[in-house]
């Protein structure tokens, strides 16, 4: 006799099988987060009850990929993170690549992904082509590497100073040559059909109308600014008085897709004021959104 399903039963299982395909990704600049503080840097200089205040944080967000930047060392990221994720740190940060460090601290970008999600490590692109450079280089993992639809992703930091309107100067000369190569690797995954996603701390607002930069990552590509009209709302302590609190008026912290993912609204984990205040989180809050 041929089994029946009832209806509601069918379409419990079809949303399992859908909820399973949503994953959650976040970028998080996390401002010189190291186990080894260093006195230039006091941001890095963080005491057990931060570190406690940044992982109430990321837990309240559940994400299953995280683009991170700033990070020094894994020992640190494990205060904020757990143990439940598995950890790809930029190959600047081997030991064959001493001279692309820094001998004190240093920012790397990576990934932390939940555990049992296959992930494929793949070499560093360096955005920033001077031969000794000790920044800018992106993180590259292949998620999924062995399904049908295995997804591309790089963790992002580009140069600071040159968040609006191009002007003649080194930071933003600087910048838009990370944006060509930025756009060299859209390129080449389009070409080989390959879904992607580039998640990070772009310092500069990509989704103000007609912005330089964004066409210059974008051209001749079908990318996605997925970001593209997230507010900013996040609260950060201020620099010129650590008992008040500063809202930035634009995004810089963005997540760019190819044209065959579907996403919802990206949008900022927000702190909580006290935390702000009280703790040295950070001065970027984590972006997240979902992809089908």
């Amino acid at each position: 006799m041929q089994k029946t399903w009832p209806i509601l039963s069918v379409l419990t299982l079809l949303g399992s099988f859908n909820s399973y395909a949503d994953t959650v990704y976040s970028a998080w600049n996390l401002e010189w987060l190291s186990s080894h503080p260093s006195a230039k840097f006091k941001p890095s200089q963080r005491e057990l009850q931060d570190y406690q205040a940044l992982r109430e944080h990321f837990a309240s967000f559940n994400s299953d990929v995280v683009a991170f930047q700033e990070v020094n060392d894994k020992q640190a990221l494990r205060k904020v993170i757990g143990d439940e994720y598995q950890v790809y740190f930029s190959h600047r940060s081997l030991g064959e690549n001493q001279y692309h460090q820094f001998s004190d601290i240093n920012q790397y970008t990576g990934f932390a992904v939940k555990s049992g999600v296959p992930v494929e490590d793949k070499p560093d692109i360096q955005l920033d082509l001077a031969r000794n450079s000790k920044l800018r280089f992106a993180s590259y993992v292949v998620l999924y590497p062995e399904s049908t639809q295995p997804i591309h992703a790089l963790s992002v930091h580009l140069k600071a100073r040159c968040s609006g309107a191009y002007k003649d100067s080194k930071a933003c000369r600087t910048l838009k040559a990370q944006g060509e190569q930025l756009n060299k690797w859209i390129q080449a995954r389009e070409d080989n059909n390959d879904a992607y996603v580039i998640l990070g701390d772009f310092n500069h607002n990509l989704g103000y109308n007609g912005d330089w930069l964004w066409k210059g990552i974008s051209k001749g590509t079908d990318a996605t600014l997925a970001t593209k009209t997230t507010k900013a709302k996040c609260k950060v302590k201020s620099r010129n008085n650590p008992n008040k609190t500063h809202q930035f008026k634009s995004l810089i912290d963005h997540i760019i897709v190819s044209s065959d993912l579907a996403f919802g609204s990206p949008k900022q984990n927000l702190y909580k004021v006290d935390d702000v205040l009280n703790h040295q989180m950070s001065d970027h809050c984590p972006i997240s959104v979902t992809i089908k």
